[in-house]
């Protein structure tokens, strides 16, 4: 579908501008440095509501391959790993209004761009999403393979802290996912609440940890780089295979 640029109203125009500068204020030392380089390297403008054609694709594919696909909402599973694994990362077009600022129920364009274009310049992030895409194509039609990828992704690429050294050299957490990076409430209790856990990225644990949509995470999971994401890919196919073996074995002796 095209992204109908020209629908996009005056209000719709201030309402962009007001998201991000309210969060660009916030997100200096808490977001990851890939973050905010890609904020640059894609010139994503702050007055304007990005066109994705005009403004991001033609700086965002020359760097890692993918480009941003305009999509009309929510969208079912095949079509969005089909899109994913082709390196097409698939945006909504509508935005939230006015007394829509600090809540929707679902994603709408500033979380899918804002929260996620920019981390997609980087080329070992963009490597896993498209890997960790095939893998879910192999079992689209598995719904608890899918819903343990899903677990994965949620814990990752949606609500995912990184380990980065700080001005001074020392390692500090900063954010990466664009479910964190979107919410002005969220980026500061991630990263500076005593009440969620903050957990090393571990495999086995986030395909089997269910997670929570009405309110802010109980627990945050921590990669070391975004190497480590990539590099785990094999594990996270392997370690499906071995989770759904177990849960069929455990249904044939239920069944018996």
């Amino acid at each position: 579908m095209n992204q109908a640029y020209n629908k996009y109203t005056p209000d719709d125009q201030a309402v962009w501008k007001l998201l991000f500068e309210r969060q660009m204020a916030q997100l200096p030392g808490r977001a990851s440095q890939a973050y905010m380089d890609g904020i640059v390297a894609t010139g994503f403008p702050n007055s304007a509501i990005p066109n994705f054609d005009k403004d991001l694709n033609p700086r965002l594919l020359p760097l890692t391959g993918w480009r941003v696909v305009a999509v009309p909402g929510l969208i079912g599973n095949r079509e969005f790993f089909e899109l994913m694994a082709d390196r097409q990362f698939p945006a909504t077009t509508w935005l939230r209004t006015r007394d829509q600022l600090d809540y929707i129920q679902e994603p709408d364009m500033f979380h899918d761009t804002f929260g996620h274009v920019p981390v997609l310049t980087n080329q070992h992030f963009c490597n896993f999403l498209a890997a960790l895409s095939w893998i879910a194509l192999n079992h689209v039609d598995h719904e608890e393979a899918i819903q343990m990828i899903a677990q994965l992704y949620w814990y990752t690429v949606e609500f995912g802290l990184i380990q980065e050294k700080d001005e001074s050299g020392k390692l500090a957490l900063r954010i990466y996912g664009g479910g964190i990076l979107s919410s002005p409430g969220e980026t500061v209790y991630a990263l500076e609440s005593d009440i969620p856990k903050r957990i090393p990225y571990d495999v086995a644990t986030l395909l089997q940890t269910p997670y929570v949509i009405d309110h802010f995470q109980e627990q945050y999971f921590v990669i070391d780089s975004y190497e480590q994401l990539y590099h785990s890919v094999p594990e996270i196919e392997a370690k499906l295979e071995e989770l759904l073996a177990v849960s069929s074995e455990q249904r044939t002796v239920i069944s018996k």
